[in-house]
């Protein structure tokens, strides 16, 4: 039997995104092996790795620890995962490897050039794009291109960055797969008792709650939205579902602004389909990102969206259809769209439901129709 590695970074992208691949991968006649690092760096709590560890033995899956590094200074780290992944590679002779996140895609490329090995390698979103700074063109920009030189199919999940990598990329396929792909039927068929979930989170009845998904960080941008509730009516209550670094600042912030009892941090999550289901506003306004599975869950969800108008977020949400795009550090933009949504409920419905059936595009079915197409001996 065939075997074939997913390598990614960190657990979470494993538990998140690539399920869904090893389970058809599997489906194919291929024996899945997975990579990443169980240990640091994830954005999931250390009980969803460890059930993520049981997930991939009950499923035949063997999993190795990498040390990668997210730190792109730190070479002596990067050594050490370049020389663990090699030996594995070395080791199970794979068919080819399918790899993910920067530094996995980066060190991955590396050694598959070493041992020969085919890749496929997905980007979850290039770091240099219309907007970025200039810092990240100089860095990440030439280590993909040269990349790119010995991976056999690029998938992007953005249009920007697939007409990017049509122009300057040098892999030997090109391929747009609109993200991961979100579960329509499990947010179709899922159920949430509103009342006793807003109990459940210290939330009033009567309150409209905007809600945010994705880890504490400075990328993330919750902080704009803290902001911007200076501006927004008393009865709109902001919940935010993640962990990360930024905890502490978006909690002073609120304490700052006098806001605290209308901000809710409340970490990881397990319900999140009941989470959706609980609220009225989706809000998402990052600076930078690839395809949102959170965006798409919302809109799956029927919520009504003000997100950043940024690469990936712009293939999904349409102005004034389905909800408002903003500049993602306008904190005043921000709060007059959220006031609008607020205020009025029957727009609300509209955009929810205009989104819910734009999404249904990117159900996680079409998108595995595409990657058994790449995955296929010949694909």
């Amino acid at each position: 039997m065939k075997r074939v590695l997913i390598l990614a970074s960190v657990a979470s992208m494993i538990e998140m995104f690539n399920l869904p691949n090893i389970k058809l991968l599997q489906e194919l006649g291929y024996k899945v092996d997975a990579a990443c690092n169980f240990e640091d760096g994830s954005n999931c709590s250390t009980e969803v790795v460890e059930g993520l560890k049981r997930k991939l033995q009950d499923i035949d899956v063997s999993y190795y620890q990498i040390d990668f590094e997210r730190n792109v200074t730190r070479f002596d780290k990067h050594m050490k995962a370049y020389k663990q992944v090699l030996k594995i590679m070395k080791d199970n002779n794979y068919a080819f490897i399918h790899c993910h996140t920067p530094i996995g895609g980066v060190i991955g490329r590396l050694c598959a050039k070493k041992t020969g090995t085919k890749v496929i390698y997905t980007a979850h979103g290039f770091h240099f794009f219309k907007g970025a700074p200039r810092k990240n063109w100089i860095l990440y920009y030439p280590i993909e291109k040269y990349c790119s030189r010995f991976t056999d199919v690029l998938i992007t999940i953005n249009k920007e960055d697939y007409d990017l990598a049509k122009r300057k990329m040098k892999a030997g396929r090109i391929e747009y797969i609109p993200g991961v792909g979100v579960d329509i039927e499990k947010f179709d068929i899922s159920q949430a008792d509103r009342i006793e979930k807003r109990k459940e989170l210290g939330i009033p009845d009567e309150a409209i709650i905007i809600l945010s998904v994705g880890e504490l960080n400075k990328n993330k941008n919750h902080i704009t939205v803290i902001e911007s509730l200076k501006n927004v009516k008393d009865n709109v209550h902001y919940v935010i579902a993640g962990k990360g670094t930024y905890e502490n600042i978006l909690i002073e912030k609120a304490k700052e602004l006098g806001i605290s009892e209308r901000v809710h941090l409340i970490g990881f999550r397990n319900d999140m389909a009941e989470i959706y289901k609980t609220a009225d506003i989706f809000v998402f306004p990052s600076y930078r990102e690839g395809l949102s599975v959170a965006l798409m869950e919302a809109m799956a969800n029927k919520l009504p969206v003000v997100c950043g108008r940024i690469r990936g977020n712009v293939d999904l949400a349409d102005e004034n259809k389905g909800g408002y795009l903003c500049t993602s550090d306008n904190s005043d933009e921000f709060g007059e769209k959220i006031n609008r949504l607020a205020q009025d409920e029957e727009l609300r419905k509209q955009f929810g439901e205009y989104n819910a059936e734009k999404i249904k595009r990117f159900d996680i079915k079409n998108v595995m129709k595409k990657m058994k197409i790449i995955y296929e001996p010949g694909g």
